[in-house]
């Protein structure tokens, strides 16, 4: 209809123009085969353009992927705090020493966002707070303070990791991909230990806190077996040291998916990370060295146009 319409203003122009100046100027055979001869040509260009071929790409590609889901981690940490007291810090297991309970659950969230078939931006956040009262069995050195065996202590340890990353997928198939990834965790973790009365004729409190941006590579990859069933995983490691602060971070994750229905996936995974940062805050020097590993359930929805299939 397009280039039909093209030839009849072109024609009504010529004819137009010809009849206000007189008969005399009519269009020739020749002017009217030309036309015509053009149309026919943008005609044919039409019909032969070959359309862009549309990629192919694992059922669990999708354009956006909101998820959440519950973390049932087994704890495993060491601190060593020291002060300018010029004692030798202690070197405190929290699940042992302070009876901290090794396991824990906690809530986390991920944000996907694919800005084509191969690159994807992923945001996470997960937090575990912890706390503990314990009667020391050992003289611990914590900080500016020295606690003494059979004292009874509080303690908390509380880590908040939130996760930006950038992945290319260098393969991408219709039922596999596999990449590598850029990103880094940001991690704030606090912790203290404190007394009241009991052995002391005052309050005694040591804290330490310590925001540690540790930056990691990895690569991740996926492969769908079935058109509702699909396997990931994802690895990730990087140690190094910014100012005060030397940082070193392993991650693992691998999940196997079932779609239900349509924008809905549902995941059972197993999820580590292990940390280990040496800093200075104010007048304490710190180091500790921490690891969350355990199984994830996790739902998924999933929602967007695709440029893709």
């Amino acid at each position: 209809m397009k280039s039909i319409s093209l030839t009849v203003i072109v024609v009504l122009t010529i004819v137009g123009k010809c009849t206000a100046q007189g008969t005399a100027m009519r269009p020739t055979t020749h002017q009217l085969d030309a036309v015509f001869s053009k149309d026919v040509a943008f005609s044919e260009a039409i019909a032969n353009k070959t359309p862009k071929p549309r990629r192919h790409v694992p059922w669990f590609v999708e354009k956006f992927k909101v998820s959440a889901g519950v973390f049932l981690t087994v704890n495993n940490t060491d601190v060593q705090i020291a002060g300018n007291n010029g004692n030798i810090a202690t070197d405190i297991d929290l699940e042992n020493d302070l009876g901290f309970k090794t396991t824990s659950t906690t809530f986390l969230g991920d944000f996907q966002w694919r800005s084509s078939s191969r690159s994807r931006f992923d945001l996470s956040y997960y937090s575990i707070h912890r706390n503990s009262t314990a009667n020391l069995q050992k003289t611990v050195q914590f900080g500016d303070h020295t606690y003494n065996v059979n004292t009874t202590v509080n303690a908390y340890f509380n880590t908040d990791i939130y996760r930006f990353s950038y992945g290319y997928a260098i393969l991408s198939k219709p039922n596999y991909e596999a990449g590598l990834l850029i990103g880094a965790h940001v991690v704030k973790a606090g912790l203290g230990l404190s007394i009241t009365g009991s052995n002391v004729s005052a309050s005694v409190q040591d804290n330490f806190g310590v925001t540690a941006p540790l930056p990691d590579f990895g690569i991740w990859g996926g492969y769908a077996f079935g058109r509702d069933w699909a396997i990931n995983g994802e690895f990730d490691y990087l140690a190094l040291t910014v100012d005060n602060i030397y940082g070193r971070i392993l991650g693992y994750n691998f999940s196997v998916t079932y779609r239900p229905v349509k924008q809905l996936n549902v995941s059972l995974g197993y999820t580590g990370l292990n940390c280990r940062v040496d800093a200075t805050e104010d007048h304490l020097n710190g180091h500790i060295k921490w690891g969350y590993n355990g199984p994830t359930l996790t739902a998924a929805f999933t929602f967007g146009r695709k440029g893709w299939d």
